[in-house]
């Protein structure tokens, strides 16, 4: 999802004003070690922890640069409780110049020499995630890198290494650190029985590209993520763009996205779509033909589908629960994460984007509840 980088300053700010709380090294942190079988795809389907069967869950791009472990907790403990076992979370937080105030971020970039934040105010937060679901059962999926400009992305990058974001794919200097980044963040938790799966970044796209670019640089940079880690399963991130369709603007090819061709990638398990037609000029009935389309294209590629955002900002249950309800009856579709989870904190409550289910909240209840009885 895209935001407005200024509403998110007030919940970095008031995040960042707590005391950090650290973990120790990540060895001794992270206690839940791989006990039994990762989880992987069984066919068109997803496998956790030994059930094959369709899954749901949530995104919370925040949860990852919160200082306080018992907010975390807060936050986890409602998604067991609410039975959501997938939570898809921000695996980067890049700067391009050093924040003061213990303002949580995970990697200075500069083309002096780019630095892994691996403090208190660091990867040691996304730890601690990474600890707390562990001991709940929650899978991860985790990111690398943004497409958007919040929380620095791929334009932090540009700032620091030079082209735009559309060479960005291409441009040594920075895939180079983009991939030492990789190595930090697969290494830090490749045996944590937490990881659903490595994700290479957050809506990818190359205006005006051609897809060969966006496609060599996924088949390349799975591989890599492959070989740092050959347990967990690994996907693109990617809004599911290019599609044979009613040639509407998703399904065009113009942000440099071939859904099909990258299905094809041996080294990506799984593919993923995202749904919003408020942004992108359709109809929220429109929505219901997408899901279908992208259930089709991966049951012919014989990989699962994660309808992995989804959101709508007015009418969410009777819109996005017929999304839901389609998304059930589609072959090819393994898994939702609706965008996204909402909660109160000791800051209080978390960001509203328009998008944000809140626990505990009418939607809520016919989004989560509902939808979680209905999978069963």
């Amino acid at each position: 999802m895209k935001y407005l980088g200024a509403v998110l300053l007030p919940l970095l700010s008031s995040v960042s004003a707590l005391a950090l709380q650290p973990s120790s090294s990540p060895s001794a942190s992270l206690s839940t070690r791989q006990t039994s079988s990762p989880p992987k795809t069984d066919g068109l389907l997803f496998n956790i922890d030994g059930e094959t069967k369709y899954f749901a869950g949530t995104n919370s791009y925040w949860i990852s640069f919160l200082t306080s472990n018992a907010d975390v907790d807060k936050a986890l403990d409602e998604l067991v409780a609410a039975g959501l076992k997938i939570l898809r979370v921000w695996g980067f937080n890049d700067v391009t110049s050093q924040p003061g105030g213990g303002a949580v971020y995970f990697q200075h970039l500069s083309r002096a020499g780019s630095t892994i934040n691996t403090g208190a105010d660091g990867l040691q937060r996304l730890d601690y995630v990474v600890s707390s679901a562990e001991k709940r059962g929650i899978k991860l999926i985790i990111n690398f890198v943004n497409n958007w400009g919040d929380y620095g992305g791929i334009g932090a990058y540009v700032t620091a290494f030079g082209g735009s974001a559309t060479t960005w794919y291409t441009n040594e200097a920075a895939q180079t650190q983009y991939r030492k980044y990789i190595e930090a963040v697969v290494s830090r938790y490749a045996d944590s029985s937490a990881i659903f799966a490595w994700e290479l970044a957050n809506e990818p796209r190359c205006n005006g590209c051609q897809t060969s670019v966006l496609t060599n640089w996924a088949s390349e940079t799975s591989a890599y993520v492959k070989s740092l880690d050959p347990t967990h399963m690994v996907t693109l991130g990617d809004e599911g763009f290019g599609l044979a369709g009613d040639g509407s603007y998703p399904y065009q090819f113009g942000e440099g996205l071939d859904f099909a061709a990258n299905l094809k990638i041996d080294t990506l398990d799984f593919g993923t779509f995202h749904l919003y037609p408020s942004t992108w000029g359709t109809e929220y009935d429109w929505g219901n033909g997408w899901i279908e389309a992208h259930g089709k294209a991966c049951a012919d590629a014989g990989k699962p589908c994660l309808f992995e955002e989804y959101g709508s900002t007015t009418d969410h249950c009777g819109i996005e629960g017929k999304w839901q309800n389609t998304a059930l009856a589609t072959e090819g579709l393994a898994a939702d994460t609706f965008w996204q989870l909402g909660t109160t904190l000791s800051t209080g409550q978390t960001h509203n984007d328009g998008f944000t289910i809140y626990t505990g909240s009418q939607e809520w209840t016919c989004l989560v509840t509902n939808h979680i009885a209905a999978i069963k």
